[in-house]
């Protein structure tokens, strides 16, 4: 017995001697800033993902939480004046043979060809996830390799930077989200869509949209504000929408005050203004214009009067003024 836990000790670190060497010999793209150091940050990425619990297997998809955790950690690490992009690197390390993708069906053969991409809407087309290899995934799946692992990357490519889990790009923005004036936040990506390419603006509105996804439902404690609908599960899922009152598109408002959680059914309701939500005290309309069965147990005009449940804090609650807006926009179905 003493031999075999022996031979899985020595094995390891075997294993873990030959991705230190792989971790340290990246390739990087060339460029006049100096070598890119978008492949280490990814990684160290992936790492956080696994720390936190946001990635729980070998499936690495390009999620809000993803490209969040890379802007995040670039802000501590990186001093160049390279572009924080994870698009490029989520595709590239590809080429360093550990980093596998897995396409959606009908791009396997984009997969195979291409050279190059640049966006994060096209990578959600085109690929479903990656994969680390198996032996890498185990590493940095463990803590304390995952840490050798990671003060590695820190130490080659890094030198001298620490990591923090204090305030960083994923808190300012949260921070905006939950408690900042819709005003201010609108200035904000109005400035970010002045500033900004349209590569780095996508990921930017990306990350923030995942972050509004993510805090609505939980002010609303996961449940539909409307039919009460709660339920919980113990993967990464959930059946409750973050709803914008006014579009995004018009609004350029990722706050709290411009959302509602939704079941999926009442969301698209909603958006297609065959129910709204009166300004004045929270109570549901339900359009004039959609007919369905009466003795329904699913029926929408069960819910026509009712008053919507509100989060407990006050300065959560939706925007008189947004809720006005979508009532105005779809007033001729009320």
């Amino acid at each position: 017995m003493l031999s075999v836990i022996l031979f899985i000790v020595i094995a390891m670190k075997k294993t873990l001697r030959k991705f230190e060497h792989k971790l340290t010999h990246l390739r990087q793209g060339t460029t006049q800033y100096g070598p890119a150091p978008h492949k280490p940050v990814l990684l160290l990425a992936v790492m956080r993902g696994l720390e936190e619990g946001w990635i729980s297997e070998n499936r690495i998809a390009l999620t809000p939480e993803l490209a969040g955790a890379f802007k995040s950690i670039w802000q501590q690490v990186v001093s160049t004046a390279h572009s924080p992009l994870i698009a490029q690197p989520f595709f590239h390390l590809r080429n360093e043979k550990f980093w596998h993708h897995i396409p959606n069906p009908g791009f396997e053969t984009w997969v195979k060809i291409t050279r190059s991409c640049q966006t994060i809407s096209v990578l959600h087309r085109a690929i479903s996830h990656a994969q680390l290899d198996p032996e890498l995934f185990a590493l940095m799946a463990s803590p304390v390799e995952r840490e050798v692992l990671r003060q590695t990357i820190l130490k080659h490519y890094f030198p001298g930077a620490e990591l923090s889990d204090g305030m960083n790009y994923l808190t300012e923005v949260e921070g905006q989200i939950l408690t900042g004036s819709s005003a201010d936040y609108q200035a904000e990506i109005r400035t970010l869509q002045k500033t900004l390419d349209s590569d780095s603006y996508e990921e930017e509105v990306f990350v923030r949209s995942g972050i509004f996804k993510k805090q609505i439902p939980m002010i609303y404690d996961n449940t539909c504000c409307i039919s009460g609908l709660k339920i919980e599960t113990s993967i990464s899922a959930s059946l409750i929408d973050a709803c914008h009152i006014v579009p995004f598109s018009q609004s350029h408002d990722d706050t709290v005050t411009n959302g509602l959680a939704l079941c999926p059914t009442l969301h698209r309701a909603f958006d297609r203004g065959l129910i709204a939500i009166e300004p004045e005290n929270y109570r549901v309309l339900v359009s004039t214009r959609m007919t369905e069965p009466v003795t329904s147990t699913y029926s929408i005009q069960q819910f026509n009067g009712q008053e919507i449940k509100l989060p407990r804090n006050r300065n959560h609650r939706p925007s008189p003024q947004n809720l006005a807006e979508h009532l105005e926009r779809f007033a001729d179905n009320f």
